[in-house]
């Protein structure tokens, strides 16, 4: 049997089958949501040939061998910032109040602030494989280093959401990457002092409004709650099972729920309404099983550098799916969050693919041992 062959047999295909299925329904949920828009059809055509893409992606990137990602990491890091800051001229775009997106000629709008996490997960999983023998406090420094100016960057965009993805992502892996309990502690204890000084002097006041609609979300019912409100409606109207699959009279078809986020955004809240609690449940359960695979390959990696950035991706896509799928039920503030592999978007689909196969090539290769 040829080492290609090997590999491609010795595939997670739990991991493949569970991302394929979730993405699959993504383009189905994404049709369903923009079906009474004027552009039913571009999106989810869109949406599924980046699903085509992602999967070339993911295949091309889990026979790839994870460690030759090390030689790219800093160079991938470092350009990623500098896309991240070209956000700040006319080639940036602005959407939703957040100038974060970068038109690139010839391939469209671009949101480089993904990529940056992706790179800068990888480079935090390096550092901390290689230098395992530095005293923590300076390990500490030197990863705040490493992701303080990317986040000071995204969040000045103001991209408040993609900033605070980098939060469980890092601290997941400084807890698996040796970092005594007590620092990790009083990081988390700093952040929760310094919380009320973010909201109240750093946040655009948007943003500051987002959470005081989201402390009370019958405060000003017809502007900062609004989305919020209606989104509440629209899931407890799904009953059990569902109003349907494109099903009339709807949230979404009536225009309650914002028609430019409904499919990204809002997209949960428009499965709740069309498929319910059943539908609602069901996708939960393919995240959990798609973590669950991630977790898996995490126990069996073959060295730390596969650990951590498994630990990494994983940590990542919890946070997005409990962020996306709680501020849909007023469970968590609005930032603007996408479901992974459900909401529309280019960007986010490849770059979740790519972390996947990433995944997926520390299960293929957890048998070879590190040079």
């Amino acid at each position: 049997m040829t080492p290609f062959l090997r590999k491609l047999l010795g595939m997670n295909w739990v991991l493949f089958a569970t991302m394929l299925a979730l993405a699959i329904f993504g383009i189905i949920a994404v049709y369903s949501a923009t079906f009474f828009s004027i552009k039913k059809d571009e999106y989810w055509h869109k949406q599924a040939i980046w699903v085509g893409l992602g999967v070339v992606v993911f295949l091309v990137t889990s026979l790839m061998n994870y460690r030759w990602i090390k030689w790219v990491a800093l160079p991938l890091y470092l350009v990623s910032i500098v896309l991240v800051i070209l956000t700040y001229t006319g080639m940036g775009e602005e959407h939703g109040g957040a100038k974060c997106w970068l038109r690139l000629p010839g391939i469209g709008t671009f949101q480089p602030s993904q990529l940056c996490l992706i790179a800068g997960v990888i480079v935090v999983a390096l550092f901390l494989s290689q230098f395992r023998k530095l005293h923590p406090f300076i390990k500490l420094c030197l990863v705040a280093a490493i992701v303080g100016g990317p986040m000071a960057l995204i969040l000045k965009q103001p991209d408040f959401g993609m900033t605070l993805v980098w939060i469980p992502s890092v601290m997941a892996m400084l807890f698996l990457g040796g970092i005594p309990k007590r620092y990790l502690i009083s990081i988390i204890l700093i952040g929760l002092c310094a919380l009320p000084l973010a909201i109240n002097f750093v946040l655009k006041p948007y943003q500051h409004d987002r959470i005081m609609s989201f402390i009370d979300p019958t405060k000003d019912k017809q502007g900062t709650s609004w989305a919020i409100n209606q989104s509440l409606i629209a899931v407890g109207s799904g009953g059990l099972s569902g109003k349907g699959f494109k099903a009339p009279n709807t949230q979404v078809e009536q225009g309650f729920l914002p028609g430019t986020t409904v499919h990204t955004d809002y997209i949960f809240s428009a499965i709740a309404e069309q498929w319910g609690f059943v539908g609602g449940m069901m996708l939960l359960s393919g995240f959990a099983l798609l973590l669950l695979c991630c977790l898996f390959t995490a126990y069996h990696a073959a060295d730390e550098f596969g650990l951590l950035i498994t630990i990494g991706f994983t940590a990542q896509i919890f946070f997005h799916v409990y962020q996306n799928i709680g501020m849909t039920v007023a469970l968590m503030p609005i930032t603007g969050l996408p479901l992974p592999l459900i909401s529309y978007g280019g960007t986010f689909v490849l770059m979740n693919m790519f972390a996947f196969g990433l995944v997926n090539s520390v299960w293929v290769h957890r048998k070879m041992l590190p040079e």
